[in-house]
């Protein structure tokens, strides 16, 4: 999973459960603040009737020769109560819930209760709100803090996926022109990321140093196999001439004949492996062209030709059924046709007697794709991922005359013409390579 859509989900996650925390406290902090916008506005009723009482009597409230004065507005939703109190020491000063009985009909309130004095008598005064009009409140501010909370849920995620994302951008630009972007190991000159994170321009500078270290390995190394190749091949060519130069002697023993073409195949064997090794490191520097044009047929026929012999012997069938129109073009002939001959030749190589060789093709998106298909003894699993090392050696490989290069030159090859290899093999079954050429190396003849 990507890191932005790992960001965003936890986001999202963090809003929702922020979300389902509001809505289950949402009833108690609505009904909380109803009760204390109630419970002020009980407040401010008692302080303005009492500066009324002050200035204007209680007679207002209480007439002559009464005790008890109320006042319900129509539909009882408030109150208000005065009365004597004659209870000696009572002083109440509250708010609270209390049920009352008004005309057969019981009603909570919530009840503000206080006692005061006027011209020396002391009165308690109850003033009453109905608790059913708390909920009637309640209900509509529920609804829009619900509403508010949906409206902010929904653009924080929008602000937090626009953010993650401007956020997140140079990591991208650092993946793709550092990693992805590259031809491996061929990296290219460093290009400064701009961010103002910092961490990512450490991340960025850090890839690059990795990065340049090594290349300088990998051209260490194509230095070397190719200084190696050049040098090993003067002594070699020397030994041969000097063993070819001592077969010539009259008086040589027929014992020291055989140990000397011991010597010789020996000579031979390093000899093919120095030139292998010589092709590849100047594959891999580039030092071939891509200039030629020629039609796949054609080509694969002069691959048939030089090793048909090889074929006869084992008496293996080759057919090739490929479009004759099919060309290839910016290639190098000489290298693709050591591609070919290579993966013909294992074909040969690791096929059984009476066995087939079979070589198709398709279109996939604009790509061509070769097939070559054998019935031989295939690759095991746990040999498939290293097929393409140098110098590896399998345990089929290791009853033939082999080096461990046919394969890795075949990967250089591709690598070198971005022609991609994908390999399915079966054990005793056979295996198949796919050679997937892209659309600017193919032509057809019009």
């Amino acid at each position: 999973m990507k890191l932005k859509t790992k960001l965003t989900l936890f986001n999202a996650i963090s809003k929702l459960v922020i979300a389902i925390l509001f809505v289950l406290l949402v009833p108690v902090l609505i009904k909380k603040i109803s009760r204390s916008y109630v419970d002020n506005n009980l407040i401010k009723q008692k302080s303005k009737f009492l500066q009324i009482v002050k200035t204007q009597g209680i007679k207002n409230y209480i007439p002559d020769g009464e005790t008890y004065g109320s006042y319900y507005l129509p539909l009882k939703e408030e109150y208000l109560t005065i009365e004597d109190d004659t209870i000696p020491g009572h002083l109440i000063d509250t708010i609270k819930n209390e049920k009352r009985l008004v005309e057969r009909d019981t009603i909570e309130y919530r009840i503000l209760s206080h006692t005061f004095v006027v011209n020396k008598k002391k009165y308690l005064l109850e003033i009453g709100k109905s608790v059913a009009t708390l909920d009637e409140t309640s209900t509509p501010l529920q609804s829009i803090a619900f509403a508010v909370l949906i409206g902010m849920i929904l653009l924080t995620i929008l602000a937090d996926q626009l953010y993650t994302n401007r956020v997140l951008k140079p990591l991208g630009q650092i993946i793709k022109s550092k990693l992805i972007g590259q031809k491996f190991p061929n990296f290219g000159s460093y290009k400064e990321v701009k961010t103002s994170t910092s961490d990512f321009q450490y991340l960025d500078i850090s890839i690059h140093k990795m990065i340049e270290t090594i290349e300088a390995a990998f051209q260490k190394e194509r230095e070397f196999i190719s200084n190696a190749s050049h040098e090993l091949m003067t002594p070699i060519s020397i030994l041969q001439s000097k063993i070819e130069n001592m077969f010539e002697q009259e008086d040589i023993a027929d014992e020291l004949k055989v140990r000397l073409l011991e010597m010789q195949k020996i000579l031979n064997r390093l000899k093919s492996i120095t030139k292998t090794l010589l092709l590849i490191s100047q594959i891999e520097n580039e030092q071939f062209l891509k200039e030629d044009k020629i039609s796949i047929t054609e080509l694969l026929q002069e691959v048939y030709d030089e090793i048909s012999v090889r074929l006869s012997e084992k008496n293996i069938t080759f057919d090739i059924l490929i479009p004759q129109d099919v060309i290839l073009i910016n290639i190098n002939k000489f290298l693709i046709f050591n591609l070919f001959f290579n993966l013909v030749n294992n074909a040969i190589k690791y096929n059984k007697a009476d066995g087939e060789i079979v070589i198709t093709t398709e279109n996939e998106n604009g790509s061509l794709i070769v097939n070559i298909t054998d019935n031989g003894i295939g690759i095991s699993t746990e040999d498939m991922p290293f097929i393409f090392n140098r110098f590896k050696k399998f345990r089929q490989s290791m009853q033939q005359d082999s080096f461990g290069l046919g394969l890795p030159i075949v990967k250089s090859i591709a690598t070198f013409h971005r022609i991609k290899i994908e390999v399915d093999s079966v054990k005793d079954l056979g295996s198949n390579f796919r050679l997937i050429f892209p659309a600017d190396i193919i032509g057809y003849v019009s």
